[in-house]
């Protein structure tokens, strides 16, 4: 990695002297998904790193929705003094992403529903889809409009559950606005925000932008950083592990702190290698027909903030899962500091 400076970095060693508000340290498993833990191991795991939250994003983290298994890892969690979130996929039926090998999103959802009863899940997390909806069949709109007829069909169960469903701002799917509109539409008394960090820079936004839109709706979130630069095409978005960013995420986490007291910040570390927005480009405005220029331009201040990252070399495939270990490590170390935890 480019630096490694959590330790000695001066904005964590200031900022670990202010005050701030009660906040739950989490652990997203998609975070260390090459390791191929059993659930029991991810909570092992977990624990060692002082999460107090876990969120099992997606089912195979969780082993399976059996009954016997999912009241074992609860009790397991319970002995750890460890919070449970769990989650699954796509809930959109017109979505790249969805998959109807699975049933129909709405018989998902309820299988959810009953899990997340059982394991202890006050939330079930899912979203919409990635990027690709954004162009080609129906546009974001017509995707937003399709998950939120599935969500007011489930509305009557979830509530029969006491659960709530986090939809995430996923992979570039939304832009803060639009989910904020997804979840008005659907019903915001059991509906809210999963709120990623990562992925606004994915869908041309300012985090901190999405952060103000949605943070009335937040029921848990996804936190990591992101370096972001200009290129000739138009940006470059490399995600990275805490303090490596350009983002401002100490600040970032700081007005998470502040604006979702009691929420989960957990962190989701993926580190990637750039990828290129070609918005100079007029082609690429396709799936951006409707976004507001003066949020663009809160994008732009950030890319022109950055500066060019050297390119390095992804880890062999025999270093992956311990790389994934040692990113998400270094950035707990780095967020604890800051939280003065």
């Amino acid at each position: 990695m480019l630096r490694r400076t959590f330790l000695a970095g001066s904005g964590a060693t200031a900022l670990a002297q202010i005050a701030m508000p009660s906040i739950k340290l989490g652990i997203d498993l998609f975070s260390i998904r090459s390791s191929n833990y059993t659930p029991f191991e991810y909570l092992d795991y977990a624990a060692r790193q002082g999460a107090k939250v876990v969120h099992f994003s997606e089912i195979r983290f969780i082993g399976n929705l059996e009954e016997a298994n999912l009241k074992k890892v609860r009790t397991h969690a319970e002995s750890l003094g460890i919070e449970i979130e769990i989650g699954m996929r796509s809930i959109c039926p017109s979505s790249k992403a969805f998959d109807a090998t699975q049933g129909t999103a709405e018989q998902q959802l309820e299988r959810m529903f009953t899990a997340a009863n059982t394991v202890g899940s006050k939330i079930v997390r899912a979203f919409l889809g990635t990027s690709a909806d954004r162009t080609g069949g129906p546009h974001i709109e017509g995707h937003i409009e399709n998950a939120s007829k599935v969500l007011r069909a489930v509305r009557a169960k979830a509530m029969d559950h006491n659960l709530k469903i986090a939809i995430e701002n996923h992979a570039g799917d939304m832009q803060g606005r639009e989910l904020k509109m997804l979840i008005d539409e659907s019903g915001k008394d059991f509906v809210g925000a999963c709120l990623d960090s990562g992925n606004p820079l994915w869908a041309i936004e300012d985090p901190h932008l999405t952060l103000e839109i949605l943070a009335p709706y937040v029921l848990t979130s996804h936190i990591r950083d992101t370096a972001v630069w200009r290129v000739p095409e138009g940006a470059a978005v490399q995600w990275v592990r805490m303090g490596d960013g350009n983002i401002g995420i100490d600040d970032y986490v700081r007005k998470y702190a502040k604006l979702c007291p009691g929420k989960a910040l957990s962190l989701e570390i993926i580190v990637t290698q750039p990828r290129t927005f070609p918005y100079l480009e007029p082609r690429f405005w396709d799936g951006y027909r409707h976004t507001p220029a003066w949020e663009f331009s809160r994008f732009l201040a950030l890319v022109d903030k950055g500066k060019q990252r050297q390119a390095e070399a992804p880890a062999p495939k025999d270093r992956v899962a311990q790389q994934e270990r040692e990113d998400l490590e270094a950035s707990m170390i780095y967020t604890k500091r800051l939280l003065n935890l």
